[in-house]
């Protein structure tokens, strides 16, 4: 061994080291540890700990406007009131129970709708759970008065949905509701909260995304008794709806429902040019502003009422169009050639077929009558001979579907009925049986399997008075800025479908004969107004009762004119009922004399009296509701 080289300074010299090294990592390990504590740690605690001491709310947005296309008045508008919540997480050291009990008799409702309304996997959720709303101010006041004896108890402000129109146009209106647990699953991704109100039906549910907004937000910090503290809080507002102008016009809509009167059934207006709807009626109606308060109870009542009056029967119930639908032979005879219009047909008042009779209304017989005298008198018996003589159900249905009869119009509104254009192999499909000639002769007079409903029958008219073209009906007119009233959208008239199966003479020819069911025909006893000509067809449909069927009127006005935008469609449609009144086409003369008389209903009724109108002589409480009409002889089938 080398005197300069010392086993024992080497071994120390590595001990050293080794130690240096193990007091170095000791002392990273604690810095690194108390950086953890003093740094990483106290942000993470104090984000926990301002979760814990914050709270967010809901601020509800104002939901936009409804206006009719006057824009004077609203249809549905906000009314200022509270809605109270709980956070279920706070209510410790309370119960649920506990604080229903405390909670139910300031509100006014029972314990049993507090308790039922927070589950018990709920009870950890910070999540607000509405309670009640439509709170009074008054109640509020009460609840802050003393608001630690409520732990978890908070409020809002909510406004509630009011309507100033509730008779027919709530069909059209819808009504809005809270958001059930169902809906939430669907929309949650849409922004809709828990505390949402939505609409359910009508434009309500249609427009939703336009009139409801986006909600804003409050977050608050709060102490330990979960009062809010001055500081830390910070407001997200809320975006207000945006305001709708429906088509609709609120004052033909109350003359067309005063028309109809208290009749199940239907009325229609609508502007051929446009596919404007000025007025849809429906009877009976309901009361949306009943579900401000306590919905679902009466809600309930009236899903149990057996008049049905949340059924839209202008869109969704379907009828046999009876004899308006020989407009549509009339078509189809001209579209084919399958006829000379001058061609007639002796109508004996009965025809035999197989081994049945089919009977014409007038059991006596027309006479021989040709294409337009057979319309202005609506003749079973020719129709029902060229139907199935000439014509045949595959090219009466050809025809149907192109007016646009068994498919739905594309109305705004849900759950519109697209009814039934029947043919061979529908009737095999659906009966399981054959197809018969007794079919296509009930299909040729609008009876057997034929289904409508009144709005597709007015687009049947307007494809007649536009020689073909027929524009979507539609409700919504514009959209506006709340509060300036500045239009952001307006709709445009969409063509949804043009018939080239006709020429401009043979539209020409079914306006005549329109026009001489006025004059010469089956409604000469019916139509009175002098303010403008009319042009229609009666129909009167059976539903297997001797002394009962189901009543129509379609029409349009003026006969002629040069400005098509002066122009409007009619459809009436009353259902059979105990005591047969005819009434469709004299709710229509009250409806073209009022638009174009300018006058309401009871200045109409005033005149028809001091014209000695017959049937509105007999009874001279005609406007109330509760009247009773003259009965009359059955006019057709």
């Amino acid at each position: 061994m080398s005197p300069q080289e010392d086993p024992g300074k080497g071994g120390l010299k590595i001990r050293l080291i080794f130690l240096g090294f193990l007091i170095f990592s000791v002392f990273l390990g604690f810095s690194i540890h108390l950086f953890n504590l003093q740094i990483v740690e106290n942000l993470l605690w104090e984000d926990r700990a301002k979760a814990v001491s914050s709270r967010s709310e809901p601020l509800l947005a104002q939901r936009g406007l409804i206006w009719d296309r006057n824009v004077d008045e609203p249809l549905a508008m906000n009314i200022d009131s509270f809605a109270v919540h709980i956070i279920p997480a706070e209510i410790k050291p309370l119960t649920p129970e506990t604080l229903a009990s405390a909670l139910a008799a300031v509100l006014g409702i029972s314990v049993d709708d507090i308790t039922a309304k927070i589950p018990s996997i709920w009870t950890n959720s910070w999540n607000p759970v509405e309670i009640k709303k439509g709170v009074s101010y008054q109640t509020i006041v009460q609840l802050a008065e003393s608001i630690e004896d409520y732990p978890g108890v908070g409020w809002s402000s909510k406004p509630y949905r009011w309507y100033n129109d509730v008779g027919s146009i709530s069909h059209v209106l819808g009504y809005v509701g809270d958001i059930t647990v169902e809906e939430l699953q669907l929309l949650y991704n849409q922004g809709y909260e828990n505390t949402a109100n939505l609409g359910k039906t009508g434009v309500e549910k249609t427009f939703d995304s336009i009139l409801r907004g986006k909600e804003g937000r409050i977050y608050r910090t709060v102490d330990v008794k979960g009062r809010s503290q001055s500081e830390g809080e910070e407001v997200v507002p809320p975006e207000n709806g945006m305001d709708i102008v429906l088509t609709i016009d609120r004052n033909i809509q109350e003359l067309a429902e005063k028309a109809l009167g208290p009749r199940k059934g239907a009325l229609v207006v609508l502007k051929p040019s446009t596919g404007e709807i000025l007025a849809m009626v429906s009877y009976p109606s309901f009361d949306p502003n009943k579900f401000a308060e306590d919905g679902p109870v009466n809600f309930g009542k009236l899903s149990l009422n057996t008049d049905f009056p949340f059924l839209n029967r202008a869109i969704q119930s379907g009828y046999a169009p009876a004899s308006t639908f020989k407009l549509v032979m009339m078509a189809a005879l001209l579209g084919e050639s399958a006829v000379d219009p001058e061609m007639t047909v002796d109508c004996k008042g009965v025809m035999t077929l197989g081994n049945r009779e089919f009977w014409c209304w007038k059991k006596s017989g027309h006479g021989p009558v040709n294409l337009k005298e057979a319309l202005e008198n609506s003749c079973n018996i020719y129709f029902g001979t060229v139907g199935v003589e000439y014509l045949g159900i595959d090219t009466i249905s050809k025809y149907a579907r192109a007016f646009g009869l068994g498919s739905v119009t594309g109305l705004e509104l849900d759950g519109e009925f697209k009814g039934i254009v029947p043919g061979k192999n529908w009737k095999e499909e659906v009966h399981h049986t054959p197809w018969t000639g007794g079919d296509t002769l009930n299909a040729s007079i609008g009876q057997g399997f034929l289904s409508v409903t009144p709005l597709q029958m007015a687009n049947v008219v307007a494809g007649i008075v536009n020689n073909g073209t027929i524009y979507r009906p539609r409700l919504l007119k514009e959209v506006r800025q709340p509060g300036t009233g500045a239009i952001l959208e307006k709709m445009e008239p969409e063509i949804l479908r043009t018939i080239d199966l006709l020429k401009p003479e043979d539209y020409k020819f079914i306006q005549d004969a329109m026009r001489g069911v006025i004059t010469e025909g089956t409604g000469i006893w019916a139509i009175y107004t002098d303010s403008v000509e009319v042009a229609g067809k009666t129909g009167t449909g059976e539903i297997g009762l001797d002394d009962r069927w189901h009543d129509w009127f379609v029409a349009y006005g003026p006969y002629q004119t040069e400005n098509p935008d002066d122009r409007i469609v009619v459809v009436a449609m009353a259902e059979a009922s105990d005591s047969y009144d005819w009434w469709a086409p004299k709710a229509t003369d009250i409806v073209f004399e009022g638009i174009y008389g300018h006058r309401s209903y009871e200045e109409v009724i005033e005149e028809w009296r001091k014209r000695r109108v017959w049937w509105s002589w007999d009874n001279k409480k005609l406007p109330d509701p509760g009247i009773t009409y003259i009965p009359i002889q059955k006019e057709e089938e």
